[in-house]
């Protein structure tokens, strides 16, 4: 709902069509900006603007696209100056599981998961729906986050939402033949990452599904026989805000039955982030039950899971996600 506006002269009808966009326009700023919070703030920025200056919007562009605009002039300024966010394993070589001297950096320095619920519709089409996931999986948002920040636009509205060259460069009020140049120059750039947005994601199948109800039976026990199996031979472990991250299934067992042995007897509560299966991670609590310790998100690939990303920052990231402040008995 649109807040902090009042006094304007609109209706309910007015209100209702900026809303319908909201869904879209919150995964095109989480594309943009790589934090699902700074998302939903430009977003709400987003409609504000819309709001304050609807009496000047005559109808010479579709209301979808007028927002696009507004919606990339916001993320465009919070962009300005600033470092992209990142994953651990962008800024050095992997650590080692028996010498846990990581440091930790602040939240602004972080790539960040986004609940499927705030940027994908309930009932899409199933080939725009894998389509989308896709282009939410957080390789693919990580790898948005190393082009310039036009660049970026320039191809989460061309590859991604499908627009023509002609309407982004009416957007960006820019030339055709600047939109070409800046969407070939970040196709080269992302192309070294081999991901693409044309590559759909699948829902679910009965062999995922098996693979991840053993994975949170074995998580559960804390039977590492039975975990570690599970891993692809180039699996990685991070946590932000943690810069450590871990490759390997050797050095992950290595870390849950040493550093990370805290994490014995925790409870596992399903979530969907990023268009990938997560996990509310609860420990048990000295006051009993069991207390938030992190989201969980799974990248599966070939039938295993090929990275586990651990998000500590449960204070924000547990309401954003639905999950309970904590598990009792």
């Amino acid at each position: 709902m649109i807040v902090g506006v009042t006094n304007l002269q609109t209706t309910p009808t007015v209100e209702q069509s900026l809303e319908q966009h909201r869904r879209e326009l919150t995964g095109y700023a989480y594309r943009m900006l790589g934090s699902s919070f700074e998302a939903e703030d430009a977003v709400q920025e987003t409609m504000v603007r819309a709001w304050k200056s609807i009496d000047r919007f005559e109808g010479r562009a579709a209301l979808r696209s007028w927002l696009y605009r507004i919606a990339t002039n916001v993320c465009l300024d919070m962009l300005s100056g600033r470092q992209r966010r990142a994953r651990p394993m962008d800024l050095g070589p992997a650590g080692n599981a028996e010498e846990f001297h990581a440091g930790t950096l602040p939240e602004a320095a972080w790539l960040e998961p986004i609940p499927d619920s705030r940027v994908l519709p309930e009932d899409g089409d199933p080939a725009e729906l894998a389509a989308s996931r896709e282009t939410l999986r957080l390789a693919f948002v990580n790898a948005l986050q190393h082009l310039p920040a036009r660049q970026r636009a320039v191809l989460i509205l061309r590859e991604v939402l499908r627009w023509q060259a002609s309407e982004v460069a009416e957007l960006l009020d820019t030339s055709v033949a600047s939109v070409n140049s800046a969407l070939q120059r970040a196709r080269a750039q992302l192309g070294d990452t081999d991901l693409t947005p044309d590559t759909p994601v699948a829902p679910l199948d009965d062999q995922q599904r098996e693979l991840l109800d053993r994975y949170v039976t074995a998580f559960e026990q804390y039977d590492m026989e039975a975990l570690i199996p599970l891993l692809a031979e180039d699996a990685s472990l991070s946590m932000p805000p943690y810069d450590l991250w871990l490759d390997g299934p050797e050095q992950m067992r290595t870390w849950f039955l040493g550093h990370g042995s805290g994490c014995r007897g925790s409870r596992l509560v399903g979530v969907m982030a990023n268009g990938m299966p997560a996990f509310g991670q609860y420990r048990p609590s000295a006051e009993g039950g069991w207390e938030p310790w992190a989201l969980q998100v799974l990248e599966i690939s070939d039938g295993r899971i090929a990275h586990l990303n651990s998000f500590l920052d449960t204070q924000r990231l547990f309401p954003l996600f639905g999950l309970p402040p904590r598990l009792d008995p």
